[in-house]
């Protein structure tokens, strides 16, 4: 169990005092009180198999467990292995106590998963009307590798995107103007960038601004029923459509998603090819993006009075 900061003070490397050691006793309330909620919760909806097995409890709660998979996603490092034997194990000593091996913690890590799935959803932002969808390559291992690798050949796949072609999955994202995750879903790397949309955009109101790759007009169609306005760029080769003024200067900022998605992976880390397991590779995945969804400062719009104002003409939401 954490600690509080000011009776670890002299104990601490300077170091790691500061920002770094508030922003994790901040995650790890935050995870905790999630925690709380949610356990007793989800193991009483649990369904019981009539198989005896033998459940040993852990010396690290679960908020533990967790908390050092997203704290690592927003650490300096970027390999598991030596945040959590060169850092948690040396520094971080005070703040968990009953710490496990490195083997040990390993072995562990998969009974949060679902918990890391829930506590995602939790933080995930709300729409304001002003939203942007745009897709990501997740490799998984070089393409020259691809036919060698058995961790994830139920569910890689290969495809090609303006980077050229890669093997692994892809992970599709809509933000609000404020750099908030809305939705998101992960799928095969071959997988249309269109096809998850709908499904997407359930909870959505107002306008989703997106690439020429998003350009359909079935798609467009079944998001106006929903009362959400598509709105992209054309092709050289197609008619020019009327587009007004305030949906023109929204599109030249679409860079926002870009700077999300450049931030994920090199920020937050959530793509490397060394994963040995599919626990593995989701508890990476789903660690980067809770870090990112916990950050203080995201990119933004940063929209002024009068495009505040423009947005309350238009029915949307200004934050």
């Amino acid at each position: 169990m954490l600690v509080p900061r000011s009776d670890l003070s002299t104990k601490i490397n300077p170091i790691v005092k500061g920002t770094s050691m508030d922003k994790l006793i901040e995650t790890y309330c935050d995870v905790d009180d999630f925690c709380q909620q949610f356990i007793e919760q989800w193991q009483r909806l649990l369904i019981e198999s009539g198989e005896v097995k033998r459940q040993r409890d852990c010396r690290l709660s679960t908020a533990e467990i967790m908390t050092i998979i997203i704290h690592f996603h927003q650490s300096h490092y970027r390999n598991f292995k030596n945040y959590y034997l060169l850092y948690v194990c040396r520094e971080l000593k005070p703040f968990f106590p009953e710490l496990l091996s490195y083997t040990r913690f390993l072995g562990v890590t998969a009974r949060v998963v679902v918990p890391m799935c829930s506590y995602l959803t939790a933080r995930l932002g709300k729409p304001t009307g002003l939203q942007f969808v745009d897709s990501t390559k997740i490799k998984v291992c070089h393409i020259i590798r691809a036919r060698r690798n058995r961790v994830f050949s139920a569910v890689a796949e290969h495809g090609k995107g303006t980077m050229g072609w890669s093997y692994g999955l892809k992970l599709h994202l809509i933000i609000n103007h404020l750099g908030e995750i809305v939705s998101l879903k992960l799928t095969k790397g071959n997988v249309d960038d269109r096809a998850p949309i709908p499904e997407m955009t359930d909870d959505l109101f107002g306008k989703l601004y997106g690439d020429k790759g998003y350009i359909s007009k079935a798609l467009s169609g079944e998001l106006w029923e929903k009362g959400i306005e598509l709105i992209t760029t054309v092709r050289k080769n197609m008619k020019k459509k009327f587009m007004s003024l305030w949906d023109r200067a929204i599109l030249k900022k679409r860079f926002i998603i870009e700077t999300v998605n450049d931030q994920l992976k090199n920020i937050s880390y959530i793509e490397h090819s060394r994963h040995r397991s599919m626990h593995g590779f989701m508890l990476n995945l789903l660690g980067g993006l809770i870090a990112y969804c916990l950050k203080d400062e995201k990119p933004s719009l940063n929209l002024n009075a009068e495009e505040k104002d423009m947005l309350d003409c238009l029915g949307l939401v200004p934050a």
